[in-house]
C-alpha cells in the first residue's frame, strides 16, 4: 500500500514581496494569467494542508526584467533581501532562489555574491530567456560557471517567449508555451556545449522539463539530419539530460510522469507545487498524484518528495 507522503519539500513555490508587486504596478506580468495575491501566512496554511514541510521561494518570470539599470538592480536587492527576512522569521519552512538582473550579467554576478554570501539565500532563480537570448547563450555561461562553482543549486523557470510575432491563440504562455520554452533553453544548453563544460551544474528544470521527456530520443539525431551538428551535438544527449533534476509542478499526472520516469532517475526528480499561480486545490491534485503513481515504490517517493531535495538545501533538513 502507498504510504501517503510526509515532510514534502516544496522547489516550485513562488512569493510576491509587497516592493516587487509595487513596482510591477499595472503592468501584465504574464498575458492572460489572474495574478494570485500571495503571503506568507498563505503559503504555510497551504503547506500545512498539504505535508509540505518547506518551500523554496522564487520569482515567476517575469522575474525585474520588466525594470532596466539601476531600477532591476534596486528591485532584485529588495527581492532577495525580503526573501532572507522571510526565511529568517521561519527558518524550517523556507529557502529561497536568489533573482538576479539579468541580462546584465556583472550586475548580475554582484548581486549573486550579495545574495549567497550577505543572505545566505540558497540557490538561484533564472528565467529560460533574456531578451531574445537563451541560457546557452555564451555571454550567460560566466555565470552559469560562477553558480556551478559555487555549488548552488538554480532553478530555470519559464517565461513568456520573446518572439513578439509568435502566434498566442489568445490563450496564455503558461498553458503550453512555458513547456515549449523550458525546452528551448535547455536544447541551447546542450548544443552550445554548456551542459558539456559544467557538468556539476545543478540545474532544476521546471513542469518536468516541458517537452524534453517526449523530446529526448529525437534530440539525439542532430547531426543524422544536419551533418553540420556533428561537433555541436553532445556525444551523450540523454546522459546529459539526465544530469539534470526536474520538478513536477503542474506534471504529477498519468501523462508526464512515465515519459519523466523514463527519462530521469529518481534521485533527479523533485515535489513543486506552483503555488500560488496554481491554486491551492492543484496542490491538493499534485500531491494525490504524487502519491498515487505507480511507477515509484516508497523508497523511491520518499526520496522525490523530500530527499533528492534535501541534498540540494541540506539546510532544510530540519524542516
Amino acid at each position: 500500500m502507498t504510504q501517503q507522503p510526509t515532510g514534502l519539500i516544496d522547489v516550485h513555490h513562488h512569493a510576491i514581496p509587497p516592493a516587487y508587486a509595487k513596482a510591477l504596478g499595472d503592468r501584465v506580468a504574464i498575458p492572460g494569467v489572474d495574478y494570485p495575491t500571495w503571503s506568507a501566512e498563505a503559503s504555510l496554511d497551504v503547506m500545512d494542508r498539504h505535508s509540505i514541510a518547506a518551500a523554496v521561494l522564487s520569482i515567476t518570470a517575469p522575474g525585474v526584467t520588466f525594470a532596466e539599470g539601476d531600477e532591476a538592480r534596486r528591485l532584485a536587492r529588495q527581492v532577495n533581501e525580503f526573501f532572507a527576512q522571510t526565511v529568517a522569521a521561519h527558518p524550517d519552512r523556507f529557502g529561497a532562489f536568489a533573482i538576479l538582473p539579468l541580462p546584465d550579467v556583472a550586475a548580475a554576478k554582484d548581486e549573486l555574491a550579495y545574495a549567497v554570501d550577505e543572505l545566505g539565500l540558497d540557490g538561484v532563480g533564472l528565467l529560460t530567456s533574456y531578451g531574445n537570448r537563451y541560457l546557452g547563450d555564451p555571454e550567460f555561461e560566466p555565470l552559469l560557471a560562477e553558480i556551478a562553482e559555487r555549488g548552488l543549486p538554480v532553478h530555470v523557470h519559464p517565461g513568456t517567449p520573446p518572439a513578439k510575432d509568435l502566434a498566442t491563440f489568445d490563450l496564455p504562455p503558461s498553458l503550453y508555451e512555458f513547456t515549449f520554452e523550458t525546452t528551448r533553453t535547455v536544447v541551447s544548453l546542450l548544443f552550445n556545449g554548456v551542459l558539456g563544460r559544467l557538468p556539476h551544474l545543478k540545474l532544476i528544470v521546471s513542469h518536468a522539463g516541458g517537452t524534453l521527456p517526449f523530446l529526448a530520443q529525437r534530440l539525439t539525431y542532430g547531426p543524422t539530419i544536419g551533418k553540420y551538428l556533428t561537433d555541436r551535438a553532445p556525444a551523450d544527449v540523454i546522459g546529459q539530460l539526465r544530469g539534470i533534476y526536474y520538478d513536477i509542478a503542474m506534471s504529477a499526472t498519468s501523462f508526464a510522469l512515465p515519459a519523466l520516469t523514463e527519462l530521469a532517475a529518481p534521485d533527479k526528480i523533485l515535489f513543486g507545487s506552483d503555488y500560488p499561480f496554481m491554486p491551492a486545490s492543484h496542490t491538493t491534485e499534485n500531491v494525490e498524484g504524487f502519491t498515487r503513481f505507480p511507477g515509484w515504490d516508497d523508497q523511491q517517493r520518499t526520496a522525490i518528495g523530500r530527499t533528492n531535495a534535501l541534498a540540494l538545501f541540506p539546510r532544510l533538513a530540519g524542516a
